[in-house]
């Protein structure tokens, strides 16, 4: 099985549109064969990006969207938060999808797309970061995106995260409180949405 955190240039193109509505706004978002949940908006990315909505009440925030797919999470906060997002992933394809996305949904000027292995290529430091990490790509991958993010963090930014249960919340969530100051903000469904805040 192709994994989405790989990339195979011959791996047959099939778009499709995915669409989200929110407030009377209706985001269209291109997916395709080799990304993250290309059928359908993923339950614990919408919840998170829900529960990032209903917290985070500032505009003109920098944000980092790590392992953004097509782009669903920085978009949409580039939109609703006129948020200004870089958003990286090391799938070309879901970058080139990303970039097209933030063309379509009118917020090109206010989001920049990157391929970084996760922080390898960032150099700035931003208000929040924002992650549904890819977990099977193992705990050495999605460790290193939750204990990365405190230097990438401004001094009171914030990292928040979706995880399921099932999938090592727990675990997450321990390691976490020796770095940053740890709180679960919602749960749903068996998904965990973390704040993590640096201290």
């Amino acid at each position: 099985m192709e994994q989405y955190f790989t990339n195979n240039p011959d791996l047959k193109s099939e778009l499709r549109t995915i669409i989200y509505k929110k407030d009377g706004q209706t985001l269209s978002f291109y997916s395709d064969n080799g990304v993250f949940s290309k059928d359908k908006l993923d339950y614990g990315s919408t919840l998170l990006l829900e529960t990032v909505l209903k917290n985070v009440n500032k505009k003109n925030l920098d944000i980092l969207d790590v392992g953004c797919g097509y782009g669903f999470l920085g978009i949409s906060l580039a939109k609703f938060l006129n948020a200004h997002v870089t958003m990286c992933d090391v799938n070309k394809r879901a970058l080139h999808l990303a970039k097209r996305n933030s063309e379509n949904n009118n917020v090109k000027s206010l989001c920049q797309v990157l391929e970084s292995n996760i922080y390898e290529n960032i150099t700035n430091i931003y208000d929040l970061i924002i992650t549904n990490p890819p977990i099977r790509a193992g705990k050495i991958v999605v460790y290193g995106i939750l204990d990365g993010a405190r230097d990438y963090l401004k001094e009171d930014g914030e990292l928040w995260m979706v995880i399921r249960k099932n999938q090592g919340a727990k675990s997450a969530i321990e390691h976490l409180n020796n770095i940053y100051k740890c709180e679960i903000v919602t749960k749903s469904k068996g998904f965990y949405i973390i704040k993590a805040k640096k201290h």
